[in-house]
């Protein structure tokens, strides 16, 4: 297990991201301070579309203003989608954006998805656009990646955009150099000193292999890289494949 500095509790989370509903809820730009995110959001909706064409039930994970949801449900309306974050100011808004997308019902789920019971085979596509970072210990990755193979039915896809760091301190600095040097051309140095803050205190990244592998660990067949760019990537992974 990898040894974590304290960091910030769900609960004082979820009263920062309470703030914060209109950062995560602008489908032109994303989450700004992650790179690509409108070219992410874009492959994820699509991939989950192509791989996933005649898909009835839609999850997002830790939804936050609903970016993702929104975009997935562009590209497949004729669903029921579910909504889980620990904010409900994120969780309203996330509603109020994807009702207007779908022919079928929203359900949302105000908590911590690390303690909700998913169910099993039920989803044909999972999301988790930038939360999985809070994720802490081996254990908790293990559970919510077993949760997500659990929920989803054969043939559906799991699909996640974060931050990732990598295998030597030498490289994580090198990506997060580039990440920095993409933020300064974007916004004020007093908001990088805040988002930086939140990072160290809010932020437990794990490398792009590791959820690769964690994702084969649990039963996914098939994994999938779409971009990576520094130290953001998008990617995903199938539950078998749907017998023809």
């Amino acid at each position: 297990m990898i040894p974590q500095p304290t960091k910030s509790t769900p609960e004082a989370i979820r009263e920062n991201f309470d703030q914060q509903v209109e950062r995560f809820s602008n489908i032109e730009t994303g989450q700004s301070t992650a790179i690509d995110s409108p070219l992410c959001m874009e492959l994820v909706a699509r991939s989950a579309a192509l791989l996933n064409p005649d898909a009835r039930r839609v999850m997002d994970l830790g939804c936050g203003g609903g970016n993702y949801a929104v975009k997935v449900t562009s590209f497949l309306p004729e669903v029921d989608c579910t909504l889980i974050d620990l904010s409900a100011n994120m969780l309203a808004k996330a509603e109020d954006r994807v009702r207007g997308n779908i022919t079928g019902t929203v359900t949302t789920i105000q908590g911590d998805y690390r303690d909700i019971d998913l169910g099993e085979s039920l989803y044909d596509v999972i999301t988790a656009g930038t939360t999985l970072h809070h994720l802490r210990e081996d254990q908790e990755w293990e559970s919510v990646f077993g949760k997500v193979y659990k929920a989803l039915k054969t043939g559906g896809t799991f699909w996640i955009n974060d931050i990732v760091i990598s295998e030597t301190e030498e490289i994580s600095q090198l990506m997060m150099d580039g990440w920095l040097s993409i933020l300064q051309k974007q916004i004020t140095p007093e908001e990088i000193e805040m988002y930086m803050g939140r990072y160290e205190s809010e932020d437990t990244p794990r490398t792009l292999s590791y959820q690769l592998d964690l994702m084969k660990q649990v039963g996914f067949s098939e994994t999938m890289v779409l971009h990576k760019h520094f130290n953001f990537a998008a990617f995903g992974a199938r539950k078998e494949k749907s017998l023809p």
